[in-house]
């Protein structure tokens, strides 16, 4: 049962009207209407702007400057049930990029983040304090056109302090008409499979969204070039269970479990591409739908189990 909204009703309205009168090239114009303008950094180090009906209300910033402040390993940090089971004290500062609800662990398991990624807006309305409570000044945030604009609607003064890097869709595109395949299969950075499964070699100009922002993180993930990438809280099977901070009764929609099949597509498309990099990716859920798919359990992370007295 869901005790809150997820979106306004108005915004429901305004996806509505989009799909009706711009039709389906253009539904996703309702990601920036109304009144979200973006600018994209023209530069390596360069930044862009974030306008909100007319006022400059922040800077986005190219994926380098992630590249730049990622280490040897990057973790990406989801929110199923299972990472009440890890050890986040053998992850160092700066290695986590934190999916959604997974920014709870912020100033408790982990303290110092790599960056946070949102690109679901009902996340932003269901619990927009808890983003304000978690994520500090000077943080590299990864984010959604529809995140963005649900951020200003909420606090358009919010981003002033964050790093933002634009998590675009590269099938439906920041002021751009949807994308077909073909027109995906023409750009050099650009690889999608015969099954429909996408990877992105250069997130900023766009990434392949797969069902859940885990697959958007991989690619933003592998862009850094890391020697591994860990992968928690990646649970997928268990998708319809409390997440790891939520109660019985309190859980949010989650459409993760209808796109498991999809998610894990993305995910053997990547390894294949991170092989190629000699980049290794680690499971460090232990029920995790990708074990099935050839992504073993790896238990270095686990919680000691308490010894009894």
């Amino acid at each position: 049962m869901k005790l809150k909204s997820e979106r306004p009703f108005k915004r429901s309205i305004v996806k509505l009207a989009t799909t009706v009168f711009f039709g389906k090239a253009w539904a996703h114009a309702q990601n920036w209407i109304p009144g979200l303008d973006l600018r994209l950094p023209e530069a390596l180090e360069g930044e862009g702007t974030i306008r909100f009906r007319g006022e400059p209300v922040g800077r986005l910033y190219h994926a380098d400057l992630l590249r730049r402040a990622a280490r040897g390993t990057v973790h990406i940090v989801g929110s199923g049930p299972s990472i009440a089971g890890v050890d986040f004290s053998k992850v160092g500062p700066g290695e986590a990029i934190l999916l959604n609800g997974a920014i709870n662990l912020i100033g408790s398991r982990i303290a110092e983040p790599l960056a946070i990624a949102i690109e679901d807006e009902r996340f932003v309305w269901r619990h927009f304090a808890l983003m304000r409570e978690k994520i500090v000044s000077g943080a590299i945030c990864l984010l959604s056109v529809g995140v963005i604009r649900a951020i200003c609607e909420n606090d358009r003064g919010w981003l002033a302090n964050k790093r933002v890097i634009l998590i675009d869709d590269l099938r439906k595109p920041y002021r751009t008409r949807r994308r077909s395949d073909e027109e995906i299969r023409a750009l050099d950075f650009a690889v999608l499979d015969d099954g429909g499964a996408g990877f992105s070699r250069d997130p900023a100009r766009g990434v392949f969204q797969g069902g859940s922002v885990a697959v958007s993180a991989l690619q933003f993930a592998v862009f850094c070039q890391p020697r591994s990438i860990g992968l928690f809280g990646i649970d997928i099977s268990n998708a319809g269970d409390p997440r790891f901070y939520e109660k019985v009764g309190d859980t949010a929609g989650s459409g993760i479990a209808g796109a498991a099949g999809r998610i894990v597509a993305h995910f053997l498309l990547a390894r294949q591409l991170c092989a190629e990099r000699n980049i290794e990716i680690r499971n460090f859920s232990p029920v995790s739908a990708l074990i099935g798919a050839g992504f073993p359990y790896d238990s270095r992370f686990a919680l000691a189990k308490a010894v009894n007295a």
